[in-house]
């Protein structure tokens, strides 16, 4: 049985990967050329440029990680980080909670600023945490990282203040931007970013298989300047640099198709432009909200931040979560997440990132939700999300 037939048809409506638009599956085919190819090479530098555009940012060492979004948290980490050093880690979901653990395998002596799930961080307490780290000693606060987008929750994070107290006390600023590049605003630049990192599969509607990422000039003088090398030969950017850089040093055999497939993916979001398209991600976002909170349903995070592209929905008392779940799946050949770490069972994850962010799957969203719960709401549900969609008209 071909992988065709073998594998159903799907509309991706979870915290990732996000439906692929035919431009980008038909890239994934183009023929293949060598990773030193000089075609090869010149599409290399305008997917660094487009990089460039999409993160807002104009730093030179910009570029895809030949690996997923995991893979650009720890290169973003270890590359900055020394054994001994001070590292401030923001925890308010799964993914901060990965970045502490990176730092702590790196040797850094990680402070956390641990707020509940769902919940966004208040600067006060960050800045306590950085200056109880001593400025004169091996101890310094080297980092200070959040994540933007956090997908196990659907909050997003206030970056500039964070920003502004990392710089103030002489440590990078490191940004998980997995969710929210091409989906929400991101200035790196305006806001100070050290060094972001991302993945394809999200809001850039790309397979996943990249991370792309990005580092400051302060970064870049942070790796240029460690006592000792990177712990991960694989990710030491001073490596990778030297690949994608003018010299073009072989490090590994980048992944050729990805990259066209990235290439054609960027390509469609600066057709579109960054604040169309974040002006689409809110748009859907409220239209579902309006449907979900019509359906008697609750958001699990509070209005002011909301993630646009990944919505975090509470189950009802008595309703099995997974049974829904698989409802949607087998049925409608929906997908959506379930909740991870103490949200296990008690939230459902509903993305609606780049090519999946269309009112068509709002409204299928909702009436397939509908029906699962057996709810006899559905209809008033549908027109409260058509009511959002047309205000936007």
């Amino acid at each position: 049985m071909s992988l065709e037939m073998r594998i159903g048809k799907r509309i991706l409506l979870g915290p990732g990967p996000s439906d692929v638009h035919p431009r980008v599956l038909r890239a994934l085919a183009t023929p293949l050329v060598g990773h030193l190819d000089p075609e090869f090479v010149a599409l290399m530098e305008t997917v660094k440029q487009l990089l460039r555009e999409t993160f807002r940012t104009r730093n030179r060492l910009t570029l895809p990680i030949s690996a997923t979004g995991s893979a650009g948290m720890e290169a973003a980490l270890v590359n900055l980080l020394e054994p001994g050093d001070g590292a401030v880690i923001c925890v308010n979901g799964a993914f901060g909670g990965r970045m502490a653990e990176i730092a702590r395998r790196a040797g850094a002596q990680v402070t956390t600023v641990e707020v509940p799930w769902g919940d966004v961080l208040d600067p006060d307490r960050v800045r306590s945490a950085l200056e109880l780290l001593p400025r004169a000693s091996a101890a310094a606060p080297r980092v200070l990282a959040v994540v933007h987008a956090e997908t196990s929750t659907g909050a997003r994070q206030p970056l500039e203040e964070l920003g502004r107290l990392a710089h103030e006390h002489g440590a990078l600023f490191v940004v998980d931007a997995v969710t929210s590049l091409g989906g929400c605003p991101l200035e790196v630049d305006a806001w100070g970013v050290d060094v972001c990192y991302s993945g394809t599969q999200k809001c850039l509607s790309c397979p996943p298989g990249l991370s792309p990422v990005t580092f400051g000039e302060r970064a870049a003088e942070r790796i240029r300047t460690r006592t000792r090398p990177v712990q991960s030969w694989y990710l030491d950017l001073s490596l990778i640099e030297q690949y994608w850089g003018e010299e073009r040093v072989y490090h590994h055999t980048a992944p050729i198709s990805m990259i066209f497939a990235l290439y054609e993916a960027l390509r469609i979001v600066h057709e579109e432009g960054l604040e169309r398209r974040f002006r689409r991600h809110a748009l859907h976002h409220a239209a579902l909200v309006a449907g979900v909170e019509a359906l008697g349903l609750a958001m699990a995070v509070a209005p002011a931040h909301r993630l646009p592209m990944l919505n975090a929905v509470r189950v009802p008392d008595g309703v099995d979560e997974a049974g829904v779940r698989r409802r949607l799946l087998e049925r409608h050949g929906i997908e959506i997440g379930a909740g991870l770490g103490p949200w296990k069972g008690r939230v459902w994850r509903i993305g609606l990132m780049g090519e999946s962010s269309t009112p068509a799957n709002v409204l299928l969203v909702l009436a397939a939700l509908g029906e699962a719960l057996g709810r006899d709401r559905t209809g008033e549900a549908l027109a409260a999300a058509e009511r959002e969609l047309a205000a936007a008209a």
